[in-house]
């Protein structure tokens, strides 16, 4: 199942590289914003936003460009600059997802609750070439990250890396493992036997 995973996700960023060679030149009129946000148990979404130093907060948004639904860049938007967003390299037991500016300084990526706290959003499992990536409740849940699009599409919030290599490339002279994009949601079927049992509870 992780292979036919990674297959999938291995042709649809083939697919959007294509789609970026071949497209014209984008203007900033025709990008769609997609929303990130972090799933709660109980429906809610929590914002997904960058964090400075200072503590001063920034919008993160998925950008649909050229219609291209396949392979989403995610950045930060910091007044007219648009920062990368990418899962670190690292030895942490979570991969840290952050965003990253042009002379290196790093900004943290969190889902924040109404209530004011400040939950991490990190990498927290890899299946082949992808990582999972969610946010992280006090307790230790796992809370999803999505994108979301003005008409309610939905799709997956996930590291991707392009090579075997531990450290996929320098980013503004930092060291990362995997790029983070929005992807479709994968489907996955449950065995006939599974469904059948279920029908006749």
């Amino acid at each position: 199942m992780e292979r036919t995973v990674a297959r999938r996700i291995a042709g649809l960023l083939a697919l959007g590289a294509l789609i970026a060679f071949v497209a014209p030149k984008i203007s900033a009129a025709d990008e769609i914003l997609w929303h990130i946000k972090a799933i709660h148990p109980e429906g809610r979404l929590l914002d997904v936003k960058a964090l400075d130093k200072a503590g001063k907060i920034y919008n993160v948004k998925a950008i649909e460009e050229a219609g291209n639904l396949h392979v989403m860049d995610i950045k930060v938007f910091v007044g007219e600059k648009k920062l990368p967003v990418k899962i670190l390299a690292s030895e942490d037991k979570h991969a840290p997802v952050k965003a990253i500016a042009e002379d290196g300084t790093i900004f943290d990526i969190k889902a924040l609750t109404p209530s004011g706290e400040k939950l991490d959003v990190k990498g927290v499992s890899r299946s082949g070439s992808i990582f999972h990536i969610k946010a992280i409740a006090p307790n230790g849940e796992f809370y999803g990250v999505k994108a979301i699009s003005p008409a309610g599409v939905v799709h997956d919030v996930k590291g991707v890396k392009m090579s075997v290599d531990r450290v996929e490339a320098m980013v503004n002279g930092v060291s990362i493992a995997a790029h983070v994009k929005a992807l479709p949601q994968v489907v996955v079927a449950r065995p006939a036997d599974q469904t059948t049992k279920s029908a006749q509870r």
